[in-house]
């Protein structure tokens, strides 16, 4: 968190008298401490770099039209399929209306051959079929009483043709009603049915066509990020492939620096690395190595390294910004013993790191003093951070309470923690 402080431009002799009466009637501050620790780290060295954007996504339209919105500007932050802009679909969506209603057509027919005969009509078939049965029983009896009749000389020869006739026309009648009585009872043929589908997915995929052409005419965001660059506006025709927008992504951040070749050996995927960023004085960051690129410069000799390094979004914006200046400090050589503090006990914002040492009273009824120690900061260790200045190992620093102590302040040791607890409240915005 930044300090606001208020610098009020007093004789040194008011300090003098008032500072000792200010700090008592203050009282003893509150302070939880963790001890300097003694490790071997490799050394360092500092490489300057630049704060660049995981993703960066250039987008164009993927079909020609005109533009009918562009709701973004630059500097807007937007989430993953939010619209960039919208093309004209009037056309298409009319298209759209028609092919979806000759759809539904083909699915009622479909559903029809499916749900097979309807028992009314089974019914009428087979009413159909026993009227003709019944016919054609009595034309063959019909035709037998004749036949009696034209052995005795009866009836003459086109009688009996005709009811021969009449007969055989009773008998076809009876064999199509029956005929399609079984039809009835069967139901549509398994074929046709196939056919009825087939009709349904071939419109389907009509359909499907006409919607994704005007998917295409809405262009999303891939990803969360923020708008660096516009390339069109409203009106404009913007033709298939054209440029729309352009889309970074800043929830994490890499900072990518040139090691030379006779130090990259020293850096591996993962290891800790501390981060300073000029724009940002008062914040200290840790990353991890990312990305060792194993291609280098042939002018230079120097490979690419990437520290990647979780952003702080907040209401104005990330706080690292593409482009930012920054410096990670990259192991360079054989390890050395090296005194490590929390991250925490780092209080930044002035000419140059400071921590606070508390020494102890002289006996244990009487608080101890905070005493300012200016420090030059190293490698990073996980939650551990190397320091060089004027501390042995053991002392306690403070890692908590630390954003608003004075030098020479009388302090309560609340708590004494672990030299890589995690942080409750931070006197600075560190991310590890």
């Amino acid at each position: 968190m930044m300090r606001l402080t208020t610098r009020l431009v007093v004789p040194f002799y008011v300090c003098a008298v008032f500072s000792g009466d200010l700090f008592a009637q203050r009282g003893p501050a509150q302070v939880d401490v963790a001890e300097i620790v003694e490790r071997e780290v490799a050394a360092g060295q500092i490489f300057v770099g630049t704060v660049l954007p995981i993703k960066r996504s250039v987008i164009g339209s993927a079909v020609g039209g005109r533009v009918e919105k562009f709701p973004v500007n630059e500097g807007d932050y937007v989430r993953a399929k939010q619209p960039l802009a919208q093309l004209l679909t009037n056309t298409i969506n009319l298209e759209l209306d028609a092919e979806k209603a000759e759809l539904d057509f083909r699915k009622h027919e479909r559903d029809e051959l499916m749900n097979g005969t309807r028992p009314d009509e089974i019914k009428k078939a087979k009413a159909l079929m026993l009227a003709a049965k019944a016919g054609t029983e009595y034309q063959q009896k019909r035709l037998k009483r004749l036949e009696s009749l034209y052995s005795r000389k009866a009836v003459n020869d086109d009688d009996i043709q005709q009811v021969v006739s009449e007969s055989i026309r009773s008998e076809q009648l009876y064999q199509e009603a029956s005929a399609a009585y079984e039809l009835a009872v069967k139901g549509p043929r398994k074929e046709k049915i196939d056919q009825a589908k087939s009709r349904v997915a071939i419109q389907e995929a009509v359909v499907d066509k006409l919607e994704s052409q005007i998917i295409k005419h809405t262009i999303i965001s891939p990803f969360n990020g923020y708008v660096v660059a516009e390339h069109t506006e409203v009106g404009q025709w913007v033709s298939s492939g054209e440029l729309v927008a352009e889309v970074i992504a800043l929830d994490e951040v890499d900072v990518s620096v040139q090691v030379l070749e006779s130090h990259v050996s020293h850096v591996r995927l993962g290891m800790d690395v501390r981060v300073e960023v000029p724009a940002l004085p008062d914040k200290v960051f840790t990353g991890k190595v990312a990305l060792i690129i194993p291609q280098a410069d042939v002018r230079s000799r120097t490979f690419p390294v990437k520290v990647r390094i979780k952003n702080t979004i907040t209401d104005d914006g990330p706080l690292l910004k593409s482009g930012m200046l920054a410096r990670a400090v990259l192991p360079t050589g054989s390890r050395q013993k090296a005194l490590l503090v929390s991250k925490d006990a780092l209080v930044l914002g002035g000419l140059t790191p400071m921590i606070f040492v508390v020494d102890p009273g002289s006996d244990q009824q009487k608080p101890g003093k905070a005493r300012a120690v200016p420090v030059q900061v190293g490698v990073a260790s996980g939650r551990l951070i190397q320091v060089k200045g004027n501390l042995k190992p053991g002392e306690h620093v403070v890692i908590r309470g630390n954003e608003r102590l004075r030098p020479g302040q009388d302090v309560v040791i609340r708590n004494i923690l672990t030299p890589d607890a995690q942080p409750k409240a931070k006197a600075i915005n560190s991310n590890g």
